[in-house]
């Protein structure tokens, strides 16, 4: 699986160019998407009263997509005949243990009720969908939004059964 073509700028090249190819406009695109994909499930989990909502998602989303298109393109730039002078990934890898610093922080215990969870996990997610975006993965990126939203609707209607069902046992019981 290949990603698009990635685009960085010419070594001391500060000419104007009339024509834009799709190179150009692309990580326009790919913000654009990040910020469509990280609107969509962070209106999910604000629609739901979640402790993170649509900005949250939306900034996880377009700063992973943004910091893995510059480090892609680092690498493009500092290659010099065929030999690499940086590690594409070096960026991008910082962007997972952010992520966790950033869910931990969502994640609330409160006796033996622990919150929060299903929250710090879609910040990771919306952070491995911005990667995605960034190298230019579209097909693996909406294969991954499609099959959570499966196990989202899936979740949610396990949950209801299953809380429902404690709800009546609980309802029975006499302390």
């Amino acid at each position: 699986m290949q990603p698009f073509r990635t685009y960085y700028p010419k070594k001391g090249a500060f000419s104007i160019e009339l024509s834009l190819s799709f190179n150009d406009l692309e990580p326009y695109l790919k913000i654009f998407v990040a910020v469509a994909v990280g609107f969509l499930i962070g209106w999910d989990r604000e629609v739901k009263h979640k402790p993170a909502g649509i900005k949250t998602y939306s900034f996880v989303t377009v700063a992973s997509t943004l910091m893995t298109i510059i480090s892609v393109d680092l690498f493009h730039v500092y290659a010099q005949d065929g030999v690499t002078m940086m590690d594409p990934a070096r960026l991008a890898a910082q962007i997972p243990p952010a992520l966790g610093f950033i869910g931990a922080g969502l994640i609330l215990k409160q006796g033996r009720r622990v919150s929060g969870l299903t929250s710090a996990s879609m910040i990771l997610f919306a952070g491995g969908l911005g990667i995605a975006i960034g190298a230019g993965y579209y097909g693996l990126m909406t294969f991954s939004v499609f099959s959570m939203l499966i196990v989202i609707k899936l979740g949610n209607a396990i949950g209801k059964r299953y809380n429902s069902a404690d709800e009546e046992i609980s309802e029975h019981m006499v302390d």
